[in-house]
């Protein structure tokens, strides 16, 4: 990559928006605008989707671009009205440059009329290359591009096949319609591998320099801006503007690097660019219309699947054109045609129903692996059937019928998430690094002595949660730029994401044992699995139970707040919403979780902080003398934890100054991760177990727990069977699962960023 200038690197509005040739100094930022705007009547949806996998030897192929495909496919089939005879796809061997040169044109250019839908979607490697007339402020004389299939095929010299962005912005401008979106699944920033990840840019630099664009990328770009009647200079005006129509979104930011990650495991593995997966995922999840604006406010959700799921952190960035309101038209420029589900029914025959599970997030994915339920739903969103699942294939699911008639399973009928099933011996896949050495060998042995602990090779087809590896140079400047401290020295064996980010205070001395790390850092993976499985409960985004989670400094706005409600009845659909600011607090601050009770019914409360390095402590109930009383929150009430007494001090810091009253501050930079789960039956047996604890422990009525040794599994498997109980009681269901009914249960997770002082 060449070397940038740091301030106007970071003016780069995103690494693969920059290959449209953007004006990044004009970037729109997500904002957080409510308003919903009707998408106009159009007579024709069109549609250009391509994915790269497979490149010719020299360049890295990548895995997740064809599920990709795959995925906007189905979401703009069976959502958003598409006809499927308008959506062409190019994968592999057949999206070569002119091939999908040919495409725009005569798919795209050719057909779309004004007020025509238009969606391009690129996954693949992105690149920079040498723009022979760049715009001043945009990479100082390069250009983003994409790598169609023949992209880096020798043609001699410095001379690439890559399209650049400038090549892009031509075609788009060509369009005769304003109703344009691009959709970019790639990066220039970096590229290669990292730990378990592919990463989807290639390096810029070719033979001895930097890539040149073609002979023919030249060509083409004269052609398209002779038919545009644009002098060079008027060219180069309007590309300093802004992108040329519609709307273009990025997978990352400049500095940021986009994922081509994996995903479940055994047969239930496959791969996607972490974007894609986590756009399309909540556009299946989410009822309405909602603008582009707070489509990317609520992103920030799905970028902590990212983050928690592909270990790496992205995101999404995007931008209108210039002088456009495009910000407030929902996504596609298209209103949903169908209610919001999790699966829709993609084939049926044989007693078996095959369904793509196109709105299951990723950290839940080991529960719809068999043993879930769904409810078959019509076109209002009212349940007529229920589907059991029986296995998963990738993101393909099947199931049998067991409620209602085989008449009512058709293709495109939709599924919605009734019951998850959590397998009852859900593990913590822990990857095995190679900078272990000469370890290798010994570690699985290891690692295999402990209790509910899976060794897996990197690059498997078993997705780590974890890697156990050696600190090295690359994991000590991974560290820094992440800002993670507290990860050993050079040699020191340890965990780290997927992502190959250090997990903070999990590293030993130098020269320490495979046998010695393993037993050390025993309790830090119950920790580490204990979460895994709590995190496999969150079901915000399918609960039927109203509910709101605020989190918010002490006298300060809210920072983060997560809703559920209800997808149908007589108040109609709401969308599941992440709210605030989103700004991090510094370590030491103090903070308050506001739980509120939108039923009319009562609900029971419980809520759990996890930190960075996987530390977990029960925050509420607290009351170990009458904790189920505590838990109770009766209809429409509201409920602070910690109580906020009203003797507080406002100008006293209880951080700084504890009381011996609990106070929740922040401590240590990273995430915090508040988990909030609420029931409408109080949670006994779960309640009971941490009584015990708190007894134990000697803890006093009105602290929080710190869940330590086997805790913190003990406690999460309590707590899943009060709510399989609770499940059991209307849903029938295999005995080698935990049910968790949608009806039942609210699992709310709400993150928080902590940056050292």
């Amino acid at each position: 990559m060449p070397n940038l200038k740091r301030r106007r690197f970071l003016q780069v509005a995103g690494s693969a928006l920059a290959a449209v040739g953007l004006n990044q100094m004009n970037v729109r930022r997500q904002g957080d605008r409510y308003a919903l705007a009707l998408a106009q009547p159009i007579p024709r949806k069109l549609a250009l989707l391509v994915g790269v996998n497979q490149y010719p030897a020299g360049v890295t192929p990548l895995r997740g671009c064809l599920t990709d495909v795959r995925m906007q496919k189905e979401l703009l089939v069976h959502r958003f009205g598409f006809d499927p005879a308008n959506i062409l796809t190019l994968e592999n061997q057949a999206a070569t440059r002119q091939n999908l040169l040919d495409a725009f044109e005569t798919h795209l250019i050719d057909q779309a009329q004004p007020g025509d839908v238009v969606v391009f979607h690129f996954s693949g490697h992105g690149s920079l290359v040498r723009d022979p007339d760049p715009i001043p402020t945009a990479l100082e004389g390069y250009n983003g591009s994409l790598l169609p299939y023949d992209a880096r095929l020798n043609l001699g010299g410095n001379q690439v096949n890559d399209i650049m962005g400038k090549t892009l912005f031509l075609l788009m401008a060509n369009l005769k319609t304003d109703q344009v979106t691009v959709m970019l699944d790639s990066c220039h920033s970096g590229g290669g591998t990292r730990g378990d990840l592919i990463l989807r840019a290639v390096e810029s630099r070719v033979a001895l320099g930097d890539a040149e664009p073609s002979p023919l990328e030249l060509a083409e770009q004269e052609r398209w801006r002779l038919r545009l009647g644009w002098s060079s200079a008027e060219l180069k005006t309007q590309r300093s503007r802004g992108i040329a129509k519609g709307v273009a979104l990025g997978s990352a930011q400049a500095n940021q690097l986009a994922a081509d990650a994996s995903f479940g495991e055994g047969n239930g593995q496959f791969y996607a660019g972490a974007f894609t997966y986590a756009l399309t995922r909540y556009l299946w999840q989410q009822p309405g219309s909602p603008p582009l604006d707070r489509v990317f406010v609520d992103l920030a959700r799905s970028t902590r699947d990212v983050a928690n799921s592909a270990r790496i952190v992205q995101s999404p960035i995007y931008e209108v054109a210039p002088g456009r309101n495009f910000g407030q038209e929902p996504l596609f420029f298209s209103s949903p045609q169908t209610p919001a589900a999790e699966a829709v029914v993609v084939g049926a025959g044989a007693g078996e129903v095959k369904f793509w599970l196109g709105g299951v997030s990723s950290q839940s994915l080991a529960a719809f692996e068999s043993g879930a339920v769904f409810s078959v739903v019509d076109s209002d969103g009212h349940e007529i059937g229920q589907v059991a699942q029986t296995r998963r294939v990738g993101l393909e699911g099947y199931g049998t019928l067991v409620r209602g008639t085989g008449s009512q399973i058709k293709m495109g009928q939709l599924l919605r998430e009734r019951v998850r099933g959590i397998p009852t011996d859900l593990t913590l896949r822990v990857g095995l690094d190679t900078s272990l050495g000469a370890d290798l060998g010994e570690a699985p042995s290891q690692l295999s002595r402990l209790n509910r602990v899976q060794p897996v090779a990197v690059d498997s087809d078993q997705s780590p949660h974890y890697l156990l590896g050696r600190m090295t140079e690359q994991g000590l400047e991974i560290a820094a730029a992440e800002a993670v401290r507290n990860v050993g020295e050079l040699g020191s064996i340890g965990l780290f994401t997927p992502g190959l980010v250090a997990l903070r205070a999990s590293f030993g001395e130098p020269g320490e044992s495979m046998a010695d790390a393993v037993q050390r850092l025993n309790p830090t993976l119950k920790l580490l699995l204990a979460g895994q499985v709590l995190r496999s409960l969150l079901n915000g985004d399918t609960s039927n139970l109203n509910v709101d989670v605020a989190v918010q400094p002490v006298n300060g706005p809210v920072i983060a707040s997560r809703s559920a409600s209800s997808r149908g009845g007589n108040s109609g659909e709401i969308a599941q919403r992440l709210d605030g600011s989103g700004q991090a607090l510094r370590s030491g601050s103090e903070i308050v979780v506001t739980v509120t009770n939108g039923e009319f019914r009562s609900l029971y409360v419980a809520v759990l902080a996890i930190g960075s390095s996987g530390s977990m402590s029960v925050l509420h109930p607290t009351d170990w003398d009458a904790p189920e009383s505590e838990s109770l929150l009766e209809p429409g009430q509201q409920l602070d934890i910690p109580r906020q007494g009203p003797g507080r001090d406002p100008n006293r810091n209880y951080c700084s100054d504890p009381s011996r009253a609990f106070h929740l501050c922040l401590s240590s930079s990273g995430y915090a991760e508040i988990l909030t789960l609420v029931s409408t039956s109080p949670l006994r047996d779960a309640l009971r177990s941490l009584q015990q604890i708190a007894a134990a422990n000697n803890t006093r009525s009105g602290d929080p727990i710190g869940l330590q040794n086997d805790d913190p599994v003990n406690v999460v498997e309590t707590l899943l069977g009060d709510i399989d109980r609770t499940t059991r009681s209307s849903v029938s269901l295999r005995g080698d699962v935990h049910g968790v009914d949608t009806t039942q249960l609210a699992a709310l997770s709400t993150l928080i960023r902590v940056v050292e002082n």
